[in-house]
């Protein structure tokens, strides 16, 4: 079309929580600046008057790893790292590359350091099931911007959020999470009301991720997740890995748990020392282009 740049995309979930992924080397994405993906995710991520996504992934070429992964949430901020996400980049590129499906593996090189995943094929060869290492979870204050004066780990901050008061453990997947723990189903939880309070509070310098917990047994919680820049999401991979790593950090559970998030289940594996895995589907639901105004 005269005046316009079309360009590839696979719309793709990881448990619900759903991407627009593109090749970033594509030739109509030649010369975009970091202000122009950051509009164009905007863009792309409405619901109602573009694709509809919980970010846009654009896949590059690196010089560390196989690819390298940027994320930009619907509001345009880019994301250190997704995990479901990244699932669903490892499901892009080995589909579309015969010699990488057939190793079975994929390094991502994501602003939160390089992530190794392994993936497993369906029934019809394609992949369907990653599980990525997410690297050592950090508990630093400092490690996720939140400015308060207390030796790690953060087991209880407690904190005022839309006339509630809440308590919170800070973990950093490489970007920043506060869990919450309840005792009542998650279901109940006011999270569109209260997400957003947490998310901005003046405690968190670069605003932060907020989940909230209810432990079911030893190797089990159910998890709700508002992020950052995107809002409530149907799942959260690095949020699953944080809360598991908060309910092990608390004597909730065990080495390993499943985190049932309202898109579906996903398994986080940490024996307390070393990195977090984590593992769950990766899924295509179309393929299309998107035209770019000249």
């Amino acid at each position: 079309m005269i005046g316009m740049s079309a360009w590839a995309f696979w719309k793709m979930h990881g448990a619900g929580n759903d991407f627009v992924v593109t090749d970033g080397g594509d030739p109509a994405h030649a010369g975009r600046s970091d202000a122009e993906w950051s509009a164009l995710a905007e863009r792309v991520c409405d619901r109602h008057f573009g694709v509809g996504a919980d970010g846009l992934i654009a896949v590059l070429p690196s010089d560390v790893a196989d690819r390298r992964m940027r994320m930009f949430n619907p509001d345009g901020s880019e994301s250190e790292m997704c995990g479901n996400g990244i699932r669903c980049l490892v499901k892009f590129v080995l589909d579309q590359d015969d010699d990488l499906r057939a190793r079975g593996t994929l390094s991502v090189d994501t602003l939160a350091g390089v992530l190794d995943a392994v993936a497993t094929p369906g029934e019809d060869g394609t992949v369907a099931r990653v599980q990525v290492s997410m690297g050592e979870p950090h508990f630093a204050p400092e490690d996720l911007g939140a400015l308060v004066e207390q030796a790690a780990p953060v087991l209880g901050l407690p904190l005022e959020a839309a006339g509630t008061e809440q308590s919170v453990t800070l973990v950093s997947m490489g970007n920043p999470h506060a869990v919450t723990f309840i005792d009542t189903p998650v279901d109940s939880f006011e999270l569109e009301r209260i997400g957003p309070a947490v998310e901005h509070h003046p405690v968190f310098a670069n605003r932060t991720n907020f989940e909230v917990v209810r432990v079911r047994d030893e190797g089990a919680i159910d998890m709700r997740v508002w992020e950052r820049g995107a809002g409530e999401t149907l799942a959260c991979g690095s949020g699953a890995c944080a809360a598991a790593v908060a309910s092990r950090l608390h004597g909730f559970v065990g080495d390993r748990v499943d985190v049932h998030v309202p898109g579906g289940t996903l398994g986080i594996g940490w024996d307390g020392a070393g990195e977090v895995s984590l593992e769950g589907p990766a899924t295509l639901v179309f393929t299309s282009t998107w035209e770019d105004p000249a």
